[in-house]
């Protein structure tokens, strides 16, 4: 009979704000920013996953919504 497997936990590291740590400004504008906050598909990638604080995610957001409705980012790609 094998024994039971210790469970570890793992310490991960806390992730820092992109926006907070380096003074960017988030701006719809500007889909350079934008673009690594979203997926392949074109999917906004939650904070827990990106490392934004709440105030960040909520602009970002935001900002990638006004972009996507003025056409300078896709809402999803053409693969199907």
């Amino acid at each position: 009979m094998a024994a039971p497997r210790a469970r570890t936990r793992r310490r991960f590291r806390r992730k820092v704000c992109r926006f907070c740590a380096d003074k960017i400004v988030i701006d719809y504008k500007d889909p350079k920013v934008l673009r690594p906050f979203t997926t392949e598909r074109g999917k906004i990638i939650p904070r827990r996953i990106s490392g934004t604080c709440a105030r960040h995610q909520r602009a970002l957001t935001q900002a990638i919504k006004r972009a996507r409705h003025l056409a300078l980012m896709p809402y999803t790609t053409h693969n199907l």
